[in-house]
C-alpha cells in the first residue's frame, strides 16, 4: 500500500478484471466503501471520508476510467460495465457484505449492484442518486449540473474539473446517455438490503420527488434530508452526511445484535 496524495488515508491498488484499480482506505473498524458519481473522483471525496474514517475502515474507490484507475477506450462506456467492475473489485478486496455509500450515479451503481449481484453488497446509502425513477436526456442533466456549480464550494470545482479531465468528454457522455437505456427503476422492488437514501435540501439535479419514489419503491427504504445541501452534498456537507449513515448503520447492527 502506497502513500496517496491526498490527506485522507493510503492508496491501494489492485488488479481487477486486467485494469489496476485504485482506492483510497484510512480508518478503522468495519469496512464501508464509496461510490463516487459519474466522472468524479476519490480525492473528491475526503472531507467525507475523513468524518466516517472515525468509526469506519473507509474505502474510496475509483471506478475503471476514473480518478487513478485504469479503463480502455471501450469500457466503461455502460452503466452496466460499473456496475460489474464494482462487483468484481468488491469480491477481489475481500469486501463482498461490505456497507456501500454511492452517491450521485454512484448512489444507482450501488442500487443496480444489490439486485443484479446478490451476496456482493451489504447495507446502502444512496447520496442524490441520479437516473432512477428519472432518465433524463443529456443536454437536461448537464443543464441541471451547470445550474448546482454555483451552490458548490470553488475548491470542490478545482478538484472536480481534474477528476472530468480524466474520464474525458466521450466517456461521460457515452455513459450519461446509457441512463436512458439502463433502467435500474424496475428493479427497485428487489432490492431487499436496507437502504438510506440521503436527499440534498437544495439540489437542482436529484428532485425531492425522484427521492420520494424510491423509497416507495425499495421495501427497506429510509430517508434523510439534509437542509440547503447542493447536489454535492458529500462534500458540502461531510460532517451531516457521515452522521446520519454512521447512526444508521449502527441502528442496523443493533437490531442484528438483538
Amino acid at each position: 500500500m502506497g502513500n496517496g496524495s491526498s490527506c485522507f488515508g493510503q492508496s491501494h491498488f489492485t488488479e481487477v478484471n486486467g485494469l489496476r484499480t485504485h482506492a483510497l482506505v484510512g480508518g478503522a473498524g468495519d469496512p464501508l466503501v464509496i461510490v463516487p458519481g459519474l466522472g468524479c473522483a476519490s480525492w473528491m471525496y475526503t472531507r467525507l471520508a475523513g468524518q466516517l474514517a472515525q468509526e469506519r475502515t473507509v474505502y474510496v474507490y475509483d471506478p475503471p476510467g476514473h480518478g487513478w484507475s485504469a479503463g480502455t477506450w471501450a469500457y466503461p462506456t455502460r452503466i452496466e460495465h460499473l456496475t460489474a467492475h464494482l462487483a468484481a473489485w468488491l469480491r477481489q478486496m475481500g469486501l463482498s457484505g461490505a456497507a456501500l455509500l454511492g452517491h450521485s450515479l454512484g448512489g444507482e451503481v450501488i442500487l443496480d449492484l444489490a439486485v443484479r449481484c446478490p451476496g456482493v453488497a451489504g447495507a446502502l446509502v444512496a447520496c442524490a442518486p441520479t437516473g432512477i425513477p428519472e432518465n433524463p436526456s443529456v443536454p437536461i442533466q448537464l443543464l441541471r449540473l451547470l445550474s448546482d456549480l454555483p451552490r458548490e464550494r470553488l475548491e470542490l470545482l478545482r478538484l472536480g474539473f481534474h477528476a472530468y479531465s480524466v474520464p474525458g468528454v466521450r466517456r461521460l457522455f457515452l455513459l450519461a446517455y446509457d441512463q436512458r437505456r439502463h433502467l435500474t427503476g424496475p428493479l427497485l422492488g428487489n432490492v431487499t438490503l436496507p437502504t438510506l437514501l440521503v436527499s440534498a435540501g437544495r439540489d437542482p439535479v436529484v428532485h425531492a420527488w425522484t427521492i420520494r419514489e424510491i423509497q416507495r419503491h425499495v421495501p427497506q427504504a429510509e430517508v434523510q434530508i439534509i437542509p440547503g445541501a447542493p447536489h454535492a452534498l458529500t462534500d458540502a456537507c461531510p460532517h451531516e452526511v457521515a452522521r446520519v449513515t454512521l447512526d444508521f448503520l449502527k441502528r442496523l447492527e443493533s437490531l442484528r445484535n438483538n
